[in-house]
């Protein structure tokens, strides 16, 4: 028997056409995401928290899965997956290795394949509060601010940034700071040029119109941190500065335009 934590909102779905492969695992495979049942309540429900770090429709509820012992799914720690280390094998191996380990704390299964309705054992509502965040043993450990890390709206994610600002990645100065020192001069000094745009890469949209004079910066350390800034910005105006871009001379710029356009 396995647990499935899904959206309470996703109850009747799930009575009426099952689990769809919706998680995404190793090497690409799409599958459920489930964990065995295990004597101890805490850890059968162990992602509980994480999961609803993410937010949810409702809470979250068990859906209690019933698989045949010879199903192939894969199992292993979480950070083993961006690895390719987690490991095939049947639904009954995983089970037996989870339950043998001393510290299941962070293992996952993933069956890589949609649950028919009629695997389904039952769906039951669970308690908000069981589990961990962030990862196991986090609870005491200095959260980690930088870029990264960090999760934008998170619950007091702004007050922890104030609190514990990283060197790197901020808080970053407001606009209008960078802006100064980006107009300081012409062209103006290469170091401060990239420091400043690295901070306004950590934004969701900036000043598209302001920064553009860059694109032509002889130095092409600036020209390829100007890539970098402004890729991830829903600015209008982004698109236009890139196709300038993707035509520089110097391939550093270039194969930073075609990085930020195919990121796979």
């Amino acid at each position: 028997m396995f647990v499935h934590l899904t959206s309470a909102a996703n109850a009747p779905r799930i009575r009426r056409s099952g689990i769809r492969a919706a998680g995404h695992g190793q090497g690409g495979v799409r599958g459920v995401y489930c964990f065995p049942v295990l004597p101890s309540y805490t850890l059968t429900h162990q992602w509980l928290r994480e999961l609803a770090r993410f937010g949810s429709r409702g809470g979250l509820v068990a859906v209690h899965v019933r698989l045949d012992d010879t199903e192939d799914v894969l199992v292993g720690r979480y950070t083993d997956r961006a690895r390719d280390a987690q490991a095939a094998v049947s639904a009954a191996e995983s089970v037996r290795r989870i339950a043998a380990l001393d510290d299941p704390r962070g293992w996952e299964v993933l069956v890589p394949r949609a649950i028919r309705p009629r695997e389904v054992h039952r769906i039951r509502s669970a308690p908000q509060v069981v589990g961990w965040r962030f990862l196991p043993d986090a609870h005491g450990v200095r959260p980690c601010t930088c870029f990264g890390c960090r999760v934008r709206g998170g619950y007091g994610a702004r007050r922890l940034r104030e609190r514990l600002p990283h060197p790197l990645d901020g808080p970053p100065p407001p606009v209008t700071v960078l802006l100064a020192r980006i107009e300081a001069g012409d062209p103006g000094d290469p170091a401060a040029l990239r420091e400043a745009l690295h901070w306004f890469g950590m934004r969701r949209r900036g000043p598209v119109d302001r920064l553009k004079g860059l694109a032509v910066h002889p130095d092409p350390g600036v020209r390829e941190e100007l890539v970098w800034a402004v890729a991830r910005w829903s600015t209008p105006g982004v698109a236009e500065l890139l196709d300038g871009l993707a035509d520089d001379p110097h391939p550093d710029v270039r194969e930073a335009v075609e990085a930020v356009r195919d990121p796979a």
